[in-house]
């Protein structure tokens, strides 16, 4: 069971709350500073804006997951999928704020423009794993791989933004799926113990990954 990750604070609630009840225009940083039991001054020293409250737990989530793929992962692939995991696990304990976020983003412009970017930052950090964890791997395997288990998570997690009970499983086998596509789903089937090592690849498998399996197999 991998360790939950923690909303910034209340104040994001208290914002949304009220960005629900009289738009997100209408609504000024104190009323959300009084709502929240704290002062503007705090706010301002946690949040930058009125915008930044919507996104504030996301920030946290990037930062939670950067530190997650710097640990050592025997499978890349894999590290990748379960951050994203642990992206919809965050979202899915708390299913009615995620829906009042997402009624509140989908309505506002400029923060269906910050969404654009936040969403793109995930992908970068898986992008930018991959690459440093899998060297010599093709750019296109990398960023492929990114863009896509950012698209099915996506894509998940609006199903359970639109009102639908969705669990983890949902994502987990649709990120299996991703990983069978790219040829890069290890095989469940133990190994026997032997001087001879053959193996057979698809012919899908990025090399990178033809690598590490090779080297982990010799070492």
């Amino acid at each position: 069971m991998h360790e939950s990750v923690q909303p910034p604070n209340g104040v994001v609630g208290a914002a949304l709350e009220l960005f629900a009840q009289q738009g997100f225009e209408q609504t000024s940083v104190e009323q959300i500073a009084k709502a929240a039991g704290v002062s503007r001054s705090t706010f301002f020293r946690q949040f930058g804006g009125k915008e930044d409250v919507v996104f504030a737990d996301h920030e946290a989530l990037i930062g939670q997951l950067r530190s997650f793929l710097d640990e050592p992962h025997d499978d890349p692939w894999q590290a990748v999928c379960e951050a994203s995991e642990r992206v919809f696990s965050y979202f899915a304990r708390d299913p009615e704020l995620a829906r009042r976020r997402y009624q509140i983003v989908r309505d506002v412009p400029v923060l269906r423009e910050r969404e654009i970017i936040t969403v793109f930052r995930y992908e970068r950090l898986f992008d930018d794993y991959l690459r440093e964890s899998l060297p010599g791997i093709d750019p296109l395997d990398a960023v492929g791989f990114a863009a896509l288990v950012t698209a099915v998570h996506n894509h998940v997690l609006r199903q359970l933004l639109r009102g639908r009970k969705v669990p983890v499983a949902v994502l987990q086998k649709a990120l299996a799926d991703v990983r069978r596509r790219y040829g890069v789903l290890e095989d469940a089937a133990d190994a026997a113990s032997d001087d001879v090592v053959v193996a057979v690849f698809p012919r899908s498998m990025p090399i990178a990954e033809i690598t590490r399996r090779v080297q982990a197999e010799l070492s």
